[in-house]
């Protein structure tokens, strides 16, 4: 039978829901051919199977997908295979879990996103919880989860609570799921220790995400490693383009370990420079389907928890092998560009190579080289100011381009969390770009860019990194944002990115500048990874790529086996076509939805040390800003921490009435309160199991308002 005959039977009246063994029976087909067709019809949202095994058809109305739960917990949407969306009301969820397959009856197709309601729970996605146990002192406790997408708390009877205590963060496995009966039930597996403890924090992230312990590697791969070799072999030398005579080195931050990307330059007799970007080979000695390159599959990529690495790659690979360290030979693969005086790429060439870099540099020593000389830095790295001095000028001649075009050029906000030896926060600072990152950065992008032009211009299937327009509609929103704080936006049909980049030059300097360039980043799609290539929006790139970081990214090393076999053979097989087409949008899948865990884990983590933050200055008065008015108060944020908290409309000391048209607070005695106000307030409590930080407004005798404490706060809020 073939897959249309088994659609055109699936669609037929005489079909009733039957098991795999059925439809063989009937249909008079191979068990293991239906089983792969079914199985592929189900992954395109088609079909599905119940708990008893038997198949059923999809019907007009309803849809098949993963739910997914906001953070506010009062909203829930389900996004199929294919990217079709569905709201669902909380009412509507039947008690299914963030991360669930569940099939939705679709209700309203009105608007732009239809509702609809959960009919059927297909699939579990998790077994496991990280919590917050609380004690009844009875036979029994509840476990708040950490995670604030999973609504429901889970009971805890006694003899499953491994004599843990009230506040103590744990690791729970789902003993029953929650349902109309009765709530669900847990079984502490793990104890981790004091909620309230920063010890707690890190291996709480690592479980609630599910991710690899630090260091530790499956006995397949450690055996795989083992085998590698301990230095570069001659053999492997062969027939690359030898870079070893030329000026090129590394530029990383203080801590880094590995080193996967360096940089040359020359200036040509015609005027153009000859910019090189060297990337580690890891694809010599991780190849497609060994032990070591199916666990990087699997982890998708490494992630970064402020001081503690969980890597794609084992240490010998990522911090040794593939390492671009000083004075050693290396392999890699080479991306040689011939720009021009206005930053434009004239000629590129891509070849296996092998560099000795001639220095491992920091950007906080180039960057001093640059701007602020003294005998010490010359001393040290002199030696090479020329190519930086050319390397400044033409990532300042590339970066203006890339502008020019339209690139959305973003201030970062992100911040550096500094902590002592045990764990506690000293410090959190904003992360300043300076002038050595900014170079790395520009040459980066125009490498990623060259690779994704040349597999665009050929056609042969390729991981691109994509980056959709913005939908109308959020833009409407931030523009509504905007109105209230006085800048006017004006909403196009077919936005640029041009127009968006306006906006952050009229906000420069302004109170809420990182406040509106996070709401302008949440305003635009994710950029994610696929074989389709749709340009890139916020770099206002027609091509664009991961080509640049093999070591800590798997679509990167997928690139450099895709480009190896261009610069090996100059042309792809009907075979090699045939093979990338069926992998890659499964790769460019499975990469996107790590990505997002990591990053969903660093900011969690993050997030918890911001809080802690705050309960070690309660009592302190700060520099706010606000950011968000609402009925029950103002949202706060000291800008050069990034850290958000709520000033409680109890502790205002007036009533006031919230304007929701003009986003205001108005008391009785004519004080207003509107978005981009610059107050001062204090720290009055921090709750990192609740995730809340609390702030009073500080009034012009230095005294803090503490309010009407006995006023609830009724709407949930978390910090972060």
């Amino acid at each position: 039978m073939t897959r249309e005959e088994l659609i055109k039977y699936f669609n037929s009246k005489s079909y009733t829901p039957s098991t795999i063994t059925g439809l063989a029976q009937r249909t008079n087909s191979n068990v293991e051919e239906l089983k792969k067709m079914l199985e592929d019809l189900e992954e395109e949202g088609f079909i599905y199977r119940t708990r008893s095994g038997k198949w059923h058809k999809v019907k007009e109305n309803e849809m098949i997908g993963v739910i997914k739960f906001t953070r506010s917990g009062k909203k829930a949407f389900v996004t199929s295979s294919s990217g079709r969306e569905a709201s669902v009301e909380i009412a509507n969820t039947m008690w299914a879990l963030n991360g669930d397959k569940v099939l939705v009856e679709i209700m309203k197709n009105e608007d732009d996103i239809p509702s609809g309601r959960v009919v059927k729970i297909l699939e579990r996605s998790l077994n496991r919880i990280v919590g917050v146990y609380k004690s009844q002192w009875t036979n029994f406790g509840y476990l708040i989860p950490d995670d604030p997408r999973i609504i429901y708390e889970f009971r805890v009877y006694f003899k499953d609570s491994i004599d843990v205590k009230d506040g103590d963060k744990v690791v729970a496995r789902i003993t029953r799921y929650p349902d109309s009966n009765a709530e669900g039930t847990v079984e502490i597996v793990e104890k981790i220790g004091r909620a309230d403890l920063p010890q707690s924090d890190l291996p709480s992230v690592i479980e609630k995400y599910n991710l690899p312990k630090p260091g530790e590697f499956p006995k397949s791969v450690i055996k795989a490693i083992k085998k590698l070799p301990n230095d570069v072999e001659e053999r492997d030398i062969e027939g690359r383009k030898d870079f070893r005579g030329k000026h090129v080195f590394t530029i990383d931050g203080e801590d880094a370990k590995d080193f996967d990307d360096a940089v040359s330059i020359e200036k040509l007799p015609n005027g153009n420079y000859l910019l090189g970007v060297h990337i580690a080979d890891v694809s010599n000695y991780v190849k497609e389907g060994d032990p070591i390159d199916i666990e990087a599959f699997k982890r998708g990529t490494s992630v970064y928890l402020i001081d503690t690495v969980i890597p794609m790659l084992p240490f010998k690979l990522s911090n040794d092998l593939c390492s671009l360290v000083e004075g050693k030979d290396r392999l890699t693969v080479s991306a040689e560009m011939e720009i021009d005086e206005y930053g434009r790429i004239l000629k590129k060439q891509f070849s296996k190579s092998v560099i000795r870099s001639v220095k491992r540099l920091t950007y906080t020593k180039v960057t001093k080289l640059l701007e602020d000389p003294d005998e010490e830095i010359e001393n040290e790295i002199g030696f090479i100011r020329k190519d930086l001095e050319m390397m400044r000028d033409l990532a300042h001649t590339i970066k203006t381009s890339r502008l020019g075009r339209g690139s959305i050029e973003f201030a970062s906000d992100e911040v550096k969390v500094i902590v002592d030896e045990n764990g506690y926060v000293k410090d959190i600072v904003l992360r300043k770009q300076n002038i050595a990152e900014m170079m790395i950065e520009e040459f980066m992008i125009s490498a990623n860019e060259s690779v994704a032009e040349l597999f665009d211009r050929i056609g042969f299937p390729f991981i691109y990194r994509i980056h959709g327009k913005p939908d109308v509609e959020t833009i409407a929103e931030l523009s509504e944002y905007l109105r209230a704080i006085g800048i006017k936006f004006k909403i196009m049909e077919n936005i640029q990115p041009i127009m968006l980049q306006r906006i952050l030059e009229q906000i420069k300097g302004h109170p809420l500048e990182m406040v509106i360039q996070r709401l302008l980043v949440r305003s635009m799609k994710k950029a994610v990874y696929s074989e389709t290539n749709v340009g890139h929006f916020g770099l206002a790139s027609l091509n664009y790529t991961h080509f640049t970081s093999p070591i800590r990214r798997y679509p990167d090393l997928m690139v450099h086996r895709l480009l190896k076999i261009y610069i090996e053979r100059g042309k792809f097989s009907s075979e090699d076509v045939e093979r990338y087409s069926k992998i890659l949008p499964s790769i460019a899948k499975h990469s996107s939805e790590r990505e997002i865990i990591a990053d969903q884990a660093e900011r969690d983590l993050i997030s918890m040390k911001k809080i802690e933050y705050a309960q070690n200055h309660i009592g302190e008065v700060f520099d706010v800003v606000v950011t968000g008015v609402t009925d029950f108060g103002l949202f706060v944020e000291i800008p050069d921490k990034a850290i958000s908290g709520l000033i409680h409309i109890s502790t205002l000391n007036d009533y006031y009435i919230h304007d929701e048209k003009f986003n205001t607070l108005t008391g009785t005695h004519g004080k207003t309160f509107k978005i981009g106000d610059k107050l001062k307030a204090k720290i009055i409590s921090a709750d990192k199991i609740k995730g809340m930080i609390d702030f009073v407004l500080e009034d012009e005798n230095g005294k803090g308002r503490e309010g009407k404490n006995d006023q609830k706060v009724k709407k949930n809020r978390r910090a972060g």
